[in-house]
């Protein structure tokens, strides 16, 4: 049997496989396709099957990451969709929070909300803060509500009513009367979506869910019936945002989920593929088409974060905690208005992609610049694309010109630019929260990641870095290794000195909504329970890992008290034992264990190569200087290379600069140390 992951990037859509007793591994990459994302799919299981001999009918398991949701957020491609909500609320989306999204900014502003106030319906009815109702919900009210929806005629209704995480009992009301009237409309409760407190953020996680679902349900659809076709056995998982993998009926209706899938399945990857060198405290450098994204991950966990922004919209879901910076292989190159030299954030795409690519595209991007200066070979992907010279320096010298420099220094001192805002974006999520990133391994991946690794070492003080075996297509390869999981969750604001009968009533229920999950489930499984707390009176809380053998008993309340000053002092400098604290939410994680997945062997020591040819290649803007061409799957375990050298692979590039050396380890990782 085979198992598959397939994560469908802006430019290529990544493909690796294993099969399973065997360990044979086959990996490669194929053109996204962004008229349909499913087609790219289709394309890479085909060629799975004619290049490389898989029988594509014995897939066991698919595993899928895809940026479809985080595309139509950008593009504002989701449904028609309403609001339903409790009247005197339905500004709340126009008000949202004081905070302006760039503080020293004054004309930048949040994006209009999706959903236009002509489509909010209000609703005459009200939960407190208790969980006690108020104002009734009058049969005679949801009729009208109903029918005002209805003469919308939207594609979708999200439901968000005051307090309906403590009693959700108006809410499915709504539903079910709206699911009457409204058959074929998508719908959404704030209950279901993410039953947590702070109203418009959870009011906008459940508008962003409706509007995705008329758009992600085509598509997982569309993907379930191509894996049907091709592998009809298969067990399809779709990767969430917080790193973990769904099943496609969740994936429909909580589309939300996966704004972050991608990323999350490069962070996953990259944290398996150090632990296997025991390395635990990395940085990941994932570059790309269009973006880089970057990750501080301690102890080999994947750090979460439960409050973020997509596409400028607030979402609170777990998500794995990166930070992207638009960087990547087919950034333009060009003159910002202030007349300096500016890389990015627009990129050429997929489509027509690179100057160098020879479809069409006559502006200079990052891909062409690394090309020119002899970093990029001219034949990627095994051979199945040529990279033409002669178009990226054509591109480059308007850029050259406009600066009065030669192509080859407009090219390094746009890698430098590159550079610059990649180590800009890591030291947002290390510098800028009290780490040191100097203690930590730098991991590049995405087809450019290793190029621009050591420059980008070089900024932050790093001396190593670690090369995945496959580093072009890790994010497919993290799939494979993620977890099944869910996350089950209740809010309930209390004094951890009060009574917490309540709190262990929540407790135990997690647990056995746990349990019936983890029952389906086609292996054993393990919970993770945590923990939203704060001090009284603060705004924001700390997730606290609970022990296993936790119940919320009062003899065990001076342990997690110590366990939450702790995390408070390493967070904020300080922790204060007189304080009262307070607990906000409990959150339980079940998750299933991936199969493991055999590493790519390293070539034996007898038949590596100890000569290697030769490549002029431009590190400064002074000269080209030769260096080493290595074929990674000619390197034994043990060699050394010293820079300057290129190691080359199917997927992707690597390039050791003078003063660096590279050597491959017994996990298959190849090691970039700095000289002493």
């Amino acid at each position: 049997m085979w198992q598959v992951g397939v994560d469908v990037g802006g430019t290529f859509t990544d493909v690796f496989a294993c099969e399973v007793g065997t360990h044979r591994l086959v990996s490669h990459k194929v053109p996204s396709t962004p008229h349909d994302p499913s087609v790219a799919i289709a394309n890479a299981l085909d060629l799975l099957k004619t290049r490389f001999s898989v029988e594509v009918g014995e897939i066991d398991q698919f595993c899928h990451g895809t940026t479809v949701a985080t595309n139509a957020l950008i593009q504002r491609k989701g449904g028609k969709i309403a609001l339903v909500t409790t009247a005197g609320f339905k500004d709340l989306l126009t008000i949202g929070r004081q905070v302006r999204p760039l503080i020293y900014d004054l004309q930048a502003d949040y994006p209009d909300p999706l959903i236009p106030a002509a489509d909010r319906v209000e609703v005459r009815e009200r939960i407190g803060a208790k969980g006690e109702v108020l104002t009734e919900l009058t049969d005679q009210e949801i009729e009208r509500v109903a029918g005002a929806v209805a003469a919308l005629e939207p594609d979708g209704v999200a439901i968000c009513l005051l307090f309906a995480f403590l009693n959700p009992e108006h809410e499915q009301r709504l539903r079910a009367a709206l699911e009457r009237r409204l058959p074929d409309a998508d719908l959404s409760t704030s209950h279901e979506v993410q039953p947590v407190f702070r109203e418009f953020e959870r009011f906008s996680t459940t508008v962003l869910n409706t509007y995705l679902q008329p758009v992600m349900s085509r598509y997982i659809h569309a993907v379930d019936g191509i894996i049907g076709n091709h592998a009809p056995s298969a067990d399809i998982g779709i990767n969430q945002s917080s790193g973990g993998l769904m099943t496609v009926d969740q994936a429909a209706r909580f589309p939300v989920r996966t704004a972050l899938s991608g990323p999350a399945a490069g962070v996953v990857g990259a944290i398996e593929a150090a632990g296997r060198s025991g390395v635990g405290a990395i940085i990941t450098l994932d570059v790309g088409g269009t973006s880089t994204d970057v990750c501080l991950a301690r102890e080999g966990s994947v750090p979460l974060s439960f409050a973020r922004h997509v596409a400028g919209f607030p979402i609170r879901l777990p998500s794995v905690d990166v930070n992207a910076v638009g960087a990547g292989g087919g950034s333009l190159i060009h003159a910002s208005p202030d007349g300096l030299m500016q890389v990015g954030p627009l990129s050429a795409g997929a489509d027509p992609g690179a100057a160098c690519y020879g479809k069409g595209g006559t502006l200079p991007t990052v891909t062409d610049a690394n090309l020119v200066l002899g970093r990029l070979p001219e034949e990627i992907a095994s051979g199945d694309m040529h990279l033409d010279v002669a178009l990226a320096r054509r591109a480059l010298e308007p850029v050259a010109k406009k600066f009065g420099v030669s192509v080859e220094e407009a090219a390094v001192g746009a890698l430098r630019i590159v550079a610059s805002n990649m180590v800009r974006a890591i030291r947002a999520v290390s510098v800028e929260r009290g780490h040191d990133p100097r203690q930590a391994v730098l991991v590049p991946y995405g087809g450019a990641g290793g190029l621009h690794a050591i420059e980008v070492a070089e900024a932050l003080g790093v001396t190593q870095a670690l090369v995945p075996p496959d580093p072009g297509i890790l994010c497919a390869r993290g799939l494979m290794v993620a977890d099944r999981s869910e996350v089950f969750l209740a809010t309930r604001r209390t004094n951890l000195d009060g009574d917490l009968s309540e709190i262990r009533k929540l407790h135990n229920g997690l647990n056995e909504e746990a349990d019936v999950w983890l029952s389906n489930q086609r292996r054993a499984g393990t919970t993770e329970a945590s923990a939203d707390m704060r001090f009284v009176g603060q705004n924001y809380e700390l997730s606290i890992d609970v022990p296993g053998n936790f119940k919320w008993l009062p003899e065990q309340l001076d342990s997690i008290k110590q366990l939450f000053h702790a995390e408070h002092e390493r967070a904020y400098g300080h922790a204060d034992a007189a304080m009262p604290i307070e607990i906000v939410s409990l959150r339980l994680t079940a998750r299933v264990p991936a199969e493991p997945v055999q590493v790519r062997s390293a070539m034996p020591q007898s038949e590596a190569r100890d000569e290697w040819p030769v490549r002029d290649i431009w590190f400064a803007a002074t000269a080209a200087e030769p260096a080493k061409v290595v074929w990674r799957e000619q390197l034994a375990v043990g060699a050394e290379v010293t820079g300057p050298a290129v190691i080359e692979q199917a997927d992707a590039t690597t390039l050791v600069w003078p003063g660096w050396n590279a050597v491959l380890d017994e996990a298959g990782n190849v090691r970039l140390e700095k000289q002493s």
